[in-house]
């Protein structure tokens, strides 16, 4: 693992890989994981607020999160 992670680093590396391969922000974190050998839940707190925000809504899109409701629970 490298010894100086920071916010800046990972997030750089994520849109640098959207950039150039283009794809998902789930695959790009993934991507720069393995490159890096980080496990994902150690770099998730390095990520940027944008870049969470973009992952949440692919997880949505994908199933992979609920869906949010706009209405209230009655």
């Amino acid at each position: 693992m490298p010894l100086f992670i920071n916010n800046e680093d990972i997030s750089s590396q994520v849109e640098s890989y959207i950039e150039k391969h283009g794809g998902e922000y789930i695959e790009a974190v993934l991507w720069v994981c393995d490159k890096n050998n980080i496990e994902p839940q150690i770099a998730a707190k390095y990520l940027s607020k944008p870049i969470i925000e973009k992952i949440e809504i692919e997880g949505r899109d994908l199933n992979l999160l609920p869906k949010v409701s706009a209405k209230l629970p009655i």
